[in-house]
């Protein structure tokens, strides 16, 4: 698909895996919009990439709101790419070490997040798309998701997490044969573990340690292969239905 002038939306585009993504985007000569909740690092990531880059506040859960940023990601140029980055991660076991169950609105909170924000985004976005004009192929637009290689090898500690992931796994392939209809591919990413903010908070110590266990390269995966494969995945329009593993082969031991 050709991506140059087309629109997108990205969602958790304020940083990590989002921020890369809305890079490698605007570099494509695509118009982003970020929807992200953090509005002092969306607004200034908007700023310092200029063009067509715009930043909206807004709550994946929250139907009227990612409504209003669908909207506004399609004001200059038909919206054609959505990239759903939004998600959240905690440790809870099943039962604590005390035997007491895992906390049933700490998991709903996760599900509403990950799976359901995921799913609202989705919905909306190809809602929009296609009502677009189509390109080559009969194409229209393309939305990626977000999982996690945890949807797979899931530790000890992440039901919640675990289960939100697969949720979007198992979305993919019956929401690209519902879309195919309007020339909508979806495609979700599972990455591994990546030098985002979120690891940044670890000792150095402890990060050289998650990054040489994994089998090549023996690194923490950088952002910024992660927006490559989001334009990859723009671009090649027989990408669909699938699920991408981008986790240098690790799979995840039980702790």
């Amino acid at each position: 698909m050709q991506i140059t002038g087309a629109a997108a939306l990205v969602t958790g585009g304020a940083s990590g895996l989002g921020e890369a993504t809305v890079r490698r985007l605007a570099a494509a000569g695509v118009d982003v919009t970020i929807l992200d909740r953090n509005a002092e690092l969306g607004e200034a990531l908007a700023k310092e990439l200029g063009g067509a880059t715009k930043f909206v506040a807004a709550d994946v859960t929250k139907p009227d709101e990612v409504a209003e940023a669908v909207a506004l990601a399609g004001e200059s140029n038909p919206l054609r790419i959505a990239v759903n980055c939004a998600g959240v991660g905690i440790a809870m076991r099943t039962i604590a070490k005390d035997g007491s169950p895992h906390d049933l609105d700490t998991f709903r909170f996760v599900i509403e997040i990950n799976l359901i924000g995921t799913v609202n985004v989705l919905t909306q976005a190809a809602s929009a798309i296609s009502k677009t004009e189509p390109l080559a192929d009969n194409e229209r637009g393309v939305i990626v998701n977000t999982a996690s290689i945890a949807a797979y090898d899931g530790q000890i500690g992440q039901l919640a997490y675990s289960a939100s992931k697969g949720g979007v796994v198992g979305l993919t392939l019956p929401a690209a044969r519902d879309l195919s209809a309007v020339g909508i591919r979806v495609v979700t990413i599972a990455p591994g573990t990546f030098d985002t903010p979120m690891l940044a908070l670890l000792p150095q110590e402890a990060r050289d340690a998650l990054g040489a266990g994994i089998p090549f390269p023996k690194r923490l995966g950088n952002p910024a292969e992660f927006g490559e494969l989001v334009h990859s995945i723009a671009t090649i329009s027989a990408l669909n239905g699938e699920v991408i593993r981008l986790d240098g082969a690790l799979r995840m031991p039980p702790k």
